[in-house]
Parts: C-alpha cells; sequence; structure tokens
C-alpha cells in the first residue's frame, strides 16, 4: 500500500499547494490555465490509445464495444451521478468558498484512476512490492494536482481519497488480478483509457459533454473479454467467416 499512500499524500500536498496560488489568479488567467491543461489532458489522453492501436495488434470491435456497454451499464447504474453527489455532499459540508467541488472532485478523479499506471502500479505494489510506477505517477498527480486545484479548487484534494481507495482495492486484490492481466488485455485496457482521458480533455475545452463516470466499467470489458473461456469462442466464431 505504500506506493497507493504516497499518490495520495502527493494529490493532498499538490492540491494544497494549488488552493495557495489559487486566491491570486484572476479569473481571465484561470480560463487560459483550463483551456491548456485541458489541451494537454486530451493529447496524452489520444497519444496512449494511439500507441496501442499502433501496434498492429489491437481489437477495433474490442474497444468500440467496451465503450459502448460501459457506457450503458454506467448510465445504467448512474456512476456519474453517483460521484456527483459525493461532490455535492462536500460542496454542502464546506459551503461555497470552496468552489465548484464537484467538479474538481470528479475532473481529478477520473484523470488520476483512469489509465494502465494506476492498474499496473497497484499490481506490481500489491504482488512485489514494487513501487516504481506509483511513485512516478505520484510526481505526475502532484503536479497536476497543483494546476486542477489552482483553478478548479479544492475539490481536487478529495480525489485523493478516490485514488487511495480505487488503488488500494487493485493492490490488495493483485494476486488474484495478475494472473488474469495479459499483455493483450491491458492494451486494449490502455486504449479505453487513452480515449476516456481524452474525452475528459474535450470536456475541459467545453467541445462537449461527456459523462466519463458512465464510462468506467468499459475498462472492465476486455478482462471478461480476454478469459480463456470467452476468448476461445470468440475465436471459434471468427475462424467461421
Amino acid at each position: 500500500m505504500l506506493g497507493t499512500i504516497v499518490n495520495s499524500l502527493a494529490i493532498l500536498f499538490g492540491g494544497s499547494a494549488g488552493l495557495l496560488l489559487r486566491g491570486g489568479i484572476s479569473e481571465r488567467y484561470k480560463e487560459i490555465i483550463i483551456s491548456v491543461l485541458g489541451l494537454s489532458v486530451a493529447f496524452i489522453g489520444l497519444s496512449t490509445a494511439l500507441e496501442g492501436l499502433m501496434s498492429g495488434e489491437a481489437e477495433p470491435i474490442l474497444y468500440i464495444i467496451s465503450l459502448v456497454l460501459g457506457s450503458i451499464i454506467g448510465e445504467f447504474i448512474k456512476i456519474e451521478q453517483r460521484i456527483e453527489s459525493v461532490g455535492d455532499i462536500i460542496q454542502h459540508k464546506i459551503g461555497s468558498n470552496g468552489g465548484n467541488v464537484s467538479q474538481g472532485f470528479v475532473m481529478a478523479s477520473l484523470t488520476y484512476c483512469v489509465g494502465t499506471m494506476a492498474i499496473l502500479g497497484a499490481i506490481e505494489s500489491g504482488i512485489q512490492g514494487v513501487h516504481t510506477t506509483l511513485f512516478t505517477k505520484s510526481v505526475l498527480d502532484g503536479i497536476t494536482a497543483i494546476i486542477f486545484a489552482s483553478t478548479l479548487g479544492i475539490g481536487v484534494l478529495f480525489s485523493a481519497f478516490s485514488v487511495f481507495v480505487y488503488q488500494g482495492i487493485l493492490t490488495l486484490l493483485a494476486s488474484y488480478i495478475q494472473q488474469y492481466m495479459t499483455g493483450d488485455m491491458m492494451r486494449e485496457i490502455s486504449i479505453i483509457g487513452g480515449i476516456m482521458i481524452f474525452a475528459i480533455g474535450i470536456n475541459m475545452l467545453e467541445i462537449k459533454k461527456f459523462k466519463i463516470g458512465n464510462m468506467l466499467p468499459a475498462v472492465f470489458i476486455p478482462v471478461i473479454f480476454y478469459l480463456p473461456p470467452v476468448h476461445m469462442v470468440f475465436e471459434f466464431i471468427t475462424s467461421l467467416f
């Protein structure tokens, strides 16, 4: 759990530093920072997805189906709405001085939890006791938290709790998850995660509003697809055409 603890603390410290800067930044410059940050996030997501696609071994149908099914499942169980409700509860507790807590909490939580570094890092931490990936992620998340909090407010700090719970669960279950994590599976998860991060950037740029929280189940559909019995059935069906 050391890597996850360090990661959560990095977000807390980075977010706290960002809050100190928040009061000294005018709305005009906050808009500029958010726009540039949104563009950067979109680029990171796009490059992550393209890296998996350029391998030549990606399953285009799989990530499309995963995103569609994941979004439908997420909408049905109202994941985004539930995450926003947590932000609204925090907003109610601390009052209006915290800015738009729900927006900062949701956006930061999704940015930090979506992606292969969170999954691989947590598994490495749980099985091998190696925290290098999560330590690297901690530095990146800490720096991002400074920028996020300086523009989105205190909600970013509470995303540290999301990271702690999400990565903590993966770390504790690592010995059970690891046997199923093949290279093909991680490639597809990386592509899906990259597309979702790209969508977060689009949201920040206010080009279109995607319910990223509802897409979260999409990350786990490749896990089901690459389970030996399911994958064998798929290969048998495709061999008939």
